[in-house]
């Protein structure tokens, strides 16, 4: 990857206790999908419990919102009391709610995946299901936990995109197969947020932001799994890099 036209894009990380010590950790898939699937430099966002969110934004092209073991702690969407041994990452929540908003406000080209797509509904305004598994009248989104990990990343169901939209005009096409590693989904769509994709079922699996200064899609689904054998995921992240890159341009100018 050649340096000129480098863009440097924010990757925000989890809050972790390994053993004894608190960690700060990003799955790789995202860190290589960034440098291998654009023409960016991903750097780790940590997630702290805060954010001097003025100061990273100016220095950042874009930022990815990444997937996560852990679910949005529901009292920021006003949903039930998780189910006791639901894993949460308090810190994380701290960090990139706000972040999340700042860097859409701000310009910055944001790509939210998973976690990172519930974590903008929630900014805007909407709430999730906790357990689609449980509510019926649903597909079964979640991975067979059993299987290896390219069984569980493996081809899920099609979703149907949305005419006129960012998914669109990086596809081109009005239908793709995507991957579904989630038991959360949207309940109530955010304020402001435009359905971009559904599942057969009919759920809510990719928006953006209307109206937004810049790139501010989000996508239930993990296209940073081995991005570039995907012609589908390939052209999300190219969508994503070139906002980024114009970015880059007007920063040095």
């Amino acid at each position: 990857m050649s340096e000129v036209g480098l863009a440097v894009v924010g990757v925000t990380a989890c809050n972790m206790q390994l053993g004894l010590h608190p960690f700060n950790i990003v799955g790789e898939k995202y860190l290589l999908a960034i440098a291998d699937a654009t023409q960016s430099w991903p750097l780790v966002i940590p997630a702290l419990g805060h954010c001097p969110a003025e100061v990273v934004l100016s220095r950042l092209d874009g930022i990815l919102f990444t997937g996560s073991p852990s679910n949005i702690e529901p009292h920021h969407f006003d949903g039930p009391a998780s189910d006791e041994g639901t894993h949460h990452d308090p810190k994380r929540d701290a960090t990139t709610l706000p972040l999340l908003k700042a860097a859409i406000d701000a310009g910055v080209p944001v790509l939210a995946i998973c976690r990172g797509f519930q974590e903008m509904n929630v900014v805007f305004g909407g709430s999730l299901h906790q357990k689609l598994h449980e509510l019926g009248g649903f597909i079964e989104h979640r991975e067979d936990k059993t299987k290896s990990v390219e069984v569980q990343y493996g081809i899920s169901h099609e979703v149907q995109i949305e005419p006129g939209g960012l998914l669109h005009d990086a596809w081109g096409r009005s239908s793709a197969e995507v991957n579904s590693v989630h038991t959360q989904g949207v309940d109530r769509l955010g304020v402001g947020l435009r359905p971009e994709a559904y599942a057969t079922d009919g759920l809510i699996e990719a928006f953006s932001v209307r109206n937004a200064k810049n790139f501010a899609l989000g996508v239930q689904w993990h296209p940073e799994w081995k991005a570039l054998d995907s012609p589908f995921y390939t052209a999300i992240f190219e969508a994503f890099n070139k906002a980024c890159q114009r970015r880059a341009a007007s920063r040095v100018k």
